[in-house]
């Protein structure tokens, strides 16, 4: 049997810049893995984030003892346990659970009992920016189910405002990416009471949200980089009512199905999210969105292109990636 383990690196160039409270990208950086099993090739792909340390040389670097495990003759199966939770692992456990389903025949839905949905709101993203170039994104927007606002403590009030009259039928997530104080959050709470807000996205520091603990507030509060796993559900429990899973910090989808349990039966809600990312990303993460209450799946609707056979998006909502694309077997393609 011959069987390698490719890591590499690219960069995937934006349509628009995008703009966030720590800053602006023209391009995502991802990693992607391939699993080569004899004729069978199992590919996943992580975003490398800033924010947690990561970068794709350090990922790629985390990744590099797993070629030499594969050559060995190592089962796939184990590979993932080495590795830590966030990208380098996640990108390796989607090709561990997309090169099985191409090795067996059977496809990752059937082994999870869980179908991709025909169809799910995506929650678009309106990225940081003026008041005026903000309210002409939303204007562009309008008629999404979902939008998310990326926000910072400067001009929230205007900045929200301006998005939510130009996309009046929406409902909205606001993400000012851990750059507000808890005195900016209670300012908010007018503003955020007089539109259909689905969550609050980790206004707080996640090392400095103490004072979320019993907050009485109009909309959920849902923890993003306060929660990577399921054994960080203990320290949210009381300061977040929502928690929002992304394979990128689970170190995969297996973690991620372990976290979504644990956190439906904590009481939490759960939304499915991702970094800037391609197709191939956000296809094991369908899977969680397909029982999750909320998603925020628009990675690829950033790219100026995507991979081949990839997701679709029409009028706010994200569409499967073609048949064959990660975790099933194409026609004609035959299992070992």
């Amino acid at each position: 049997m011959l069987r390698t383990c490719i890591a590499r690196s690219e960069s995937l160039a934006l349509r628009t810049p995008f703009r966030i409270s720590r800053g602006v990208k023209t391009a995502t950086d991802v990693v992607v893995v391939e699993l080569h099993e004899d004729a069978h090739v199992g590919r996943g792909e992580c975003v490398p984030y800033p924010r947690y340390g990561e970068s794709c040389a350090s990922v790629l670097e985390q990744l590099a003892p797993m070629q030499a495990r594969v050559a060995a003759g190592e089962p796939i199966d184990d590979l993932a346990q080495h590795l830590p939770a966030g990208a380098a692992r996640n990108a390796l456990d989607c090709a561990i659970w997309d090169l099985i389903a191409r090795r067996t025949g059977q496809s990752v839905a059937d082994r999870l009992g869980r179908q991709l949905p025909t169809s799910l709101a995506a929650a678009i993203t309106i990225g940081l920016d003026t008041v005026e170039a903000m309210r002409a994104a939303a204007e562009r927007a309008a008629g999404s189910p979902v939008i998310k606002i990326k926000l910072d403590a400067t001009d929230a009030p205007a900045r929200f405002e301006a998005v939510a009259q130009a996309a009046q039928g929406s409902q909205f997530i606001i993400d000012p990416n851990e750059s507000w104080t808890i005195d900016t959050l209670k300012q908010m709470e007018a503003v955020v009471a007089r539109h259909p807000v689905m969550m609050i996205e980790q206004p707080l520091p996640a090392d400095d949200d103490e004072d979320l603990r019993g907050l009485d507030y109009s909309a959920p509060i849902c923890a993003d980089e306060s929660v990577h796993t399921a054994d960080d559900l203990d320290k949210i429990s009381g300061k977040y009512s929502v928690v929002n899973i992304k394979l990128d910090k689970t170190g995969g989808l297996t973690e991620a199905l372990r976290l979504q349990i644990a956190a439906r039966a904590a009481g939490f809600q759960v939304m499915t999210g991702c970094m800037i990312c391609s197709s191939l990303s956000i296809a094991p993460a369908l899977f969680v969105a397909s029982e999750s209450d909320f998603a925020d799946l628009d990675g690829p609707w950033w790219l100026a292109q995507d991979r081949a056979d990839g997701c679709r998006f029409e009028n706010g909502m994200i569409l499967p990636p073609a048949p064959g694309f990660w975790g099933d077997i194409k026609v004609g393609e035959a299992a070992a």
